[in-house]
């Protein structure tokens, strides 16, 4: 509660829900992506639906700081919407970072072996511990299944 001068008495100030509701909209926008959006090329190559998401989050947390710092004695959330506003635009930082920065940084394809191309010699060593090569398996009457996983390790 705070003192009103105007009225001479103890005002209760109103819940900010503008604020909390953006951090949480920020916390929705950075985990869809990897829940929900990664899956469709249309949402994981550019990821404008994550960015309607910040830019909602955004709205939501500047007007909640704008109530909280322009008029105090009716709203609450200075402290809590400043701690809140930083942690959103680390979190929106990050997100960025990780979309079009590391995301554009993968190794090159031109290398990569692809469809139809023999796959060069190497000797890997099985759940046994004994090295099994590649050309070993091939003189067999057994066939070689090669999956390849995309990144690095």
């Amino acid at each position: 509660m705070s003192y009103n001068s105007l009225t001479g008495g103890l005002v209760k100030r109103k819940w900010n829900w503008r604020v909390w509701t953006g951090f949480l909209v920020t916390l929705v926008g950075a985990y869809s992506y990897l829940w929900v959006f990664d899956r469709f090329p249309i949402t994981r190559d550019f990821p404008w639906a994550n960015l309607v998401l910040f830019a909602f989050a955004c709205y939501l947390l500047g007007t909640g700081l704008y109530r909280a710092y322009a008029r105090p004695s009716e709203y609450r959330g200075r402290i809590s919407g400043a701690i809140l506003g930083v942690l959103a635009l680390a979190i929106l930082g990050l997100f960025y970072y990780g979309a079009f920065y590391e995301a554009r940084h993968l190794p090159p394809g031109e290398n990569a072996i692809r469809v139809g191309r023999q796959a060069p010699d190497f000797t890997l060593a099985d759940t046994g511990g004994q090295m099994v090569s590649l050309s070993g398996l091939r003189q067999g009457k057994r066939g070689v299944l090669l999956i390849f996983y995309r990144g690095y390790w």
